[in-house]
């Protein structure tokens, strides 16, 4: 019977391919219940149109945020600002943050500081602070 954590999954679709979703879902239903499913991403931008074809199907919401400027990734800001949104609100028991960026590896380390785990999603090529900082990066 798995654990009945609630967990946020925050995807960082700038980041990581849409063909991993379902295998992703798959094993933090190991953790316990995804109850929070965000996107985060510029959805203007046509090369998020495969995340598109599976927000309904996998009941995730997106979340628009603009590029400001070219070569600034206002994806990241926005995905952390929506991440300590949650920690503070209390209703989590542990995040899932699908990215191979290591720039959200101070973020990872900040939840682990309030006692919550951190279960990391990424490619190969994830450099390996982020790795390293997650509870298990799968």
């Amino acid at each position: 019977m798995p654990n009945k954590k609630r967990i946020a999954l925050l995807i960082d679709c700038d980041n990581v391919s849409h063909h991993s979703i379902e295998g992703v879902l798959d094993e933090l239903a190991k953790y316990g219940t995804v109850n929070v499913r965000h996107t985060h991403g510029d959805w203007n931008n046509p090369l998020l149109s495969g995340w598109k074809n599976k927000l309904h199907p996998y009941a995730i919401r997106p979340i628009q945020q603009f590029a400001y400027t070219i070569g600034k990734n206002a994806t990241d800001s926005a995905m952390i600002i929506d991440a300590m949104d949650l920690l503070y609100s209390k209703n989590i028991d542990a995040f899932a943050l699908m990215t191979s960026d290591s720039d959200f590896t101070p973020l990872v380390l900040r939840i682990l500081e309030s006692g919550l785990p951190v279960y990391g999603f990424g490619e190969k090529k994830t450099p390996q602070p982020f790795v390293d900082a997650c509870s298990p990066f799968i």
